[in-house]
């Protein structure tokens, strides 16, 4: 017997709830975090800020999972029997978690290296990456008119990239290098391309909750954190300490940080990761508008033309999606 519409409304309302509490997480988080990494003053170690955001995102889990359980002790089962009971499963999921890990690192050098506009235009090739990915590893059929979407949302963010760099009137405090900006940031699409299809695969390919598996991503983000940030930043970590710049605005970026993980965990289980893409692609907009009053952007023609692409690809791409084949009557 189908389900009735009444079935869906739960699920609909998570599936477009997670696309705009992310879009908007998004618009918030390339802010601060651009202001915390550029502003004067003591810097904070970002593999530091990294472990604290995974630290956070498992200590949600762990409590979201403890709801979802109802007792201390149908709790700590659970997570026995699906954690060190299936020891190969974790390993299973240490592949995404060593990718997001390295993918944070290299954000934090991101957007210490390119302004806010760019860098949000930058990373919307992480959908291109996505679409590919998934195209190849979870057999995703996408319509002629979603590709021409996809084409018609790369050339817009494109545009938007083109605008000259006198529009941007940004005071920063430490030295740009825009190069390693670019670079870090056109690795982390691929990353994030892959993580983001390897753990939706994970998820609809299993049955355990998404707060579980983002506390398994949590702690083991933790580990390998711990353990990039003694290959990389021991040095400051001796002489400076742990929590050496930080403030009330990085903890914001790290619960922002932290909240949009979460989030992403939402919108692969209720929707798709492609589709996450797109809400994500809605914040440059978003944040593009915010920068005029925040970094003294101005709107240039490039930004306005770039801009309405983008909005046209996500109508186009809602709009057109492949129908499912309707079921053969059993005879």
């Amino acid at each position: 017997m189908a389900d009735s519409p009444e079935d869906h409304q739960p699920a609909l309302f998570l599936k477009y709830f997670s696309l705009v509490a992310l879009t908007l997480q998004n618009t918030v988080l390339i802010l601060v975090m651009r202001y915390v990494r550029t502003r004067p003053g003591d810097m904070f170690l970002a593999s530091a800020a990294v472990i604290c955001q995974e630290f956070l995102k498992m200590v949600t889990s762990l409590a979201l999972v403890l709801y979802q359980e109802k007792s201390i002790k149908s709790w700590l089962k659970y997570l026995y029997d699906n954690t060190i009971d299936q020891p190969m499963d974790c390993v299973k999921v240490s592949v995404p978690s060593v990718i997001y890990v390295l993918q944070n690192n290299l954000l934090y050098v991101a957007v210490s290296n390119l302004d806010a506009a760019t860098y949000q235009v930058t990373y919307q090739l992480k959908i291109l990456t996505t679409a590919i990915f998934s195209v190849i590893m979870l057999k995703k059929v996408l319509s002629i008119p979603q590709w021409a979407a996809l084409g018609v949302l790369f050339v817009g963010v494109s545009v938007v990239q083109l605008q000259p760099s006198s529009k941007v009137e940004e005071n920063v405090a430490v030295e740009q290098r825009p190069f390693i900006g670019l670079f870090a940031v056109i690795v982390s699409c691929f990353l994030s391309g892959f993580a983001g299809v390897y753990f939706e695969k994970i998820l609809k390919g299993t049955r355990q909750s998404i707060w579980l598996r983002n506390f398994q991503l949590g702690f083991l983000g933790i580990i390998i954190g711990v353990i990039t940030m003694l290959f990389k930043d021991s040095t400051q970590f001796q002489e400076k300490g742990f929590f050496h710049g930080f403030d009330f605005l990085v903890w914001v970026v790290i619960g922002l940080q932290s909240f949009g993980g979460l989030m992403v965990a939402m919108v692969v289980k209720y929707a798709d990761n492609i589709l996450k893409g797109f809400a994500t692609s809605a914040a440059i907009v978003l944040s593009s508008v915010a920068s005029i009053f925040i970094f003294n952007f101005v709107l240039s023609p490039q930004f306005t033309i770039g801009a309405g692409l983008v909005m046209l690809a996500l109508y186009v791409y809602g709009t057109y999606a492949p129908q499912p084949l309707p079921e053969k009557p059993i005879h």
